[in-house]
């Protein structure tokens, strides 16, 4: 397996709800390692760049809405296998149907707000850390 790196999102419920600890705890866990982190409040402008793929689904205005509605925390983690490995911790995108113990089935109110984000696939990962990241804002770990 190469080494890879996703993009996460702590989303507003996330933050108001003080879950960043316990979200990043479980990434830490899983063997992720946290190399790029901000805190940002996205404008709408940002917001409706980075969800430009869902543009025009009912969906859309709501989503930008929520995103814009507070500060939220994004990070770049590291490892082998990690767009999988996070995904696996994050659970399904409805909360309702996410594994038990999963951070979605744990702490998500609905599809939309589900505490997180994640890349789905290494060409999304590429886009969504330029997005948010300069290559000069990610710091890899110094190996010993």
């Amino acid at each position: 397996m190469a080494l890879e790196r996703t993009l996460s999102i702590m989303k507003p419920g996330a933050i108001r709800n003080r879950l960043t600890g316990t979200i990043l705890q479980r990434f830490e866990q899983a063997g992720l390692v946290l190399v790029g982190s901000r805190v940002v409040h996205l404008t709408k402008e940002q917001a409706e760049g980075f969800y430009e793929e869902h543009r025009g689904k009912p969906f859309f205005e709501s989503l930008v809405k929520f995103m814009t509605s507070d500060t939220i925390l994004i990070e770049v983690f590291e490892a082998e296998d990690a767009i999988a490995s996070y995904r696996k911790v994050i659970g399904n995108t409805d909360p309702d149907i996410a594994a038990p113990g999963t951070i979605r089935a744990d702490f998500a109110k609905s599809k939309q707000e589900n505490v997180v984000h994640g890349s789905d696939s290494p060409a999304s990962a590429a886009r969504e850390i330029a997005y948010f990241f300069n290559d000069d804002e990610i710091f890899s770990p110094v190996k010993s």
